[in-house]
């Protein structure tokens, strides 16, 4: 054996500020809680911010159609409904029904052909479960 090698520690840096870990285990990541925390806040922003754009764009169609129902109307023009800031592409459920393909938005369905939005409507009894366990009394 060979008692006059010296041991050499690898000494790990931050993978969110790059400053040397001089302390605690030697697989340590990061330096503190908040470079922890920021580092996996910077990861998941992404993912956050793609899915307040999508519910924006939901919720616009929503108002766009609700609007539309209020004023009495139940077809309009794809261009027109575009105009007052509907996405066409962006919907909550989609099925088939019959030879034409129902779309929802919330608890409002349409028929959607390349040129016209018709038979907008509001879902009646829309059945929501508030929570999956029993109630505690």
């Amino acid at each position: 054996m060979d008692y006059g090698k010296k041991m050499v520690r690898h000494i790990p840096t931050c993978l969110e500020c790059g400053d040397k870990i001089r302390y605690g285990r030697t697989d340590k990541k990061f330096c503190c809680d908040d470079c922890r925390n920021r580092h996996y806040n910077n990861i998941a922003k992404g993912s956050r911010t793609f899915r307040r754009k999508v519910l924006a764009m939901l919720s616009r169609n929503y108002a766009v159609l609700n609007e539309l129902l209020r004023s009495g109307a139940t077809s309009v023009d794809v261009m027109d409904a575009v105009t007052m800031g509907f996405v066409p592409g962006v919907m909550t459920a989609c099925r088939k029904s019959g030879r034409h393909e129902e779309f929802s938005c919330f608890d409002i369905r349409y028929i959607m052909t390349n040129t016209r939005i018709y038979s907008i409507s509001k879902i009646q009894n829309v059945y929501l479960p508030l929570h999956s366990g029993t109630k505690k009394e």
